[in-house]
């Protein structure tokens, strides 16, 4: 991956406003394979904390891009690590908040929890000001059908290590869980979630469906009927639930490079064509660039639920 894709956006966020991600694990290794990932399947499975890029260079590359961003009259709510894989597989990820500090603007992290167990995660996630935890299921059987986890990793170890980093934390918490149709949607699950997320006291609990092109065709979001039912299981268990079922608002962040943009922001968040049209109206391009980057590999059309995303490729190796 280029290193310009270490930062890039901003992207309208429904819970985060105008939030500018920070890529810093290469596509995509990751610890879990979910099905309804909008990157795709997981490349590399693992749950061995590396360094991936040197915190200075992360550092210098957001630096570089807020500037950027700024000088177009943009303004950054969030610096947010929402990677091409999972955060918390960075073992630089500490020192990259601390580093990042500095640009006075608030840093949120999304993870998918599985490595909350290791107290050097928490030590690394305390100084964030808004973690999103990831809860998709209770039951391991479910848990393994939904997000497809590496072999080594244990649902009762990660849920203890939630509860865990819910007692440690001092900033804002919230959780989100991702329903899919015939997987972790019936009743007797939605409860045992429910009185989980109890347990951690989450500020926000998201109830969530796909929105954008999942890994795996197949999947489908749970039924408005089932996500009604969440919503009132959730608030029954004292929870304050947010059901996440739309389209992101507002437009992307851009600085006047087209393509450097439309790749950096695909990579990690596919754009709806009317967004990526949106885009290079503003910098003076045309269509034909991304269809240039289509025919270079670089860049694919997919459809889902009736519309047409751009996304990045990625492969092996690259």
């Amino acid at each position: 991956m280029e290193t310009t894709s270490i930062a890039f956006g901003p992207v309208p966020s429904r819970r985060l406003g105008m939030s500018l991600g920070i890529n810093n694990i290469p596509p995509k290794i990751c610890t879990y394979s979910c099905v309804y990932c909008q990157i795709g399947n997981t490349v590399e499975m693992s749950v061995h904390r590396r360094a991936f890029y040197e915190p200075e260079e992360v550092y210098e590359r957001v630096k570089e891009r807020v500037r950027e961003v700024n000088s177009r009259g943009i303004n950054i709510d969030y610096l947010s690590f929402v990677p091409d894989g999972e955060p918390t597989l960075d073992v630089n990820l500490g020192e990259e908040i601390r580093l990042l500090r500095s640009l006075g603007i608030k840093i949120a992290v999304i993870t998918n929890s599985s490595l909350l167990w290791m107290e050097e995660v928490r030590r690394d996630l305390a100084p964030a000001d808004w973690v999103c935890v990831k809860v998709d299921a209770l039951s391991p059987q479910v848990f393994r059908r939904v997000d497809r986890p590496h072999g080594r990793l244990s649902l009762e170890k990660i849920l203890e290590g939630l509860e865990r980093f819910s007692r440690e934390f001092k900033n804002r918490l919230v959780s989100e869980t991702m329903l899919i149709k015939g997987l972790n949607d019936s009743g007797e699950e939605l409860e045992k979630i429910a009185e989980f997320l109890r347990r951690i006291r989450p500020e926000t609990s998201y109830i969530m469906v796909p929105t954008r092109p999942p890994a795996e065709k197949w999947v489908q979001g749970a039924d408005e009927e089932i996500l009604h039912r969440a919503y009132l299981i959730f608030k029954a268990h004292g929870l304050r639930p947010v059901l996440l079922t739309g389209s992101e608002p507002g437009s992307f962040g851009f600085t006047g490079d087209a393509e450097r943009d439309i790749l950096a922001t695909a990579a990690v968040h596919p754009m709806e064509r009317e967004a990526v049209e949106e885009l290079l109206k503003k910098t003076g391009a045309g269509w034909d660039l991304v269809e240039r980057l289509k025919q270079e590999g670089k860049l694919k059309e997919v459809e889902y639920r009736g519309r047409v995303f751009i996304a990045r490729v990625f492969g092996r190796g690259k």
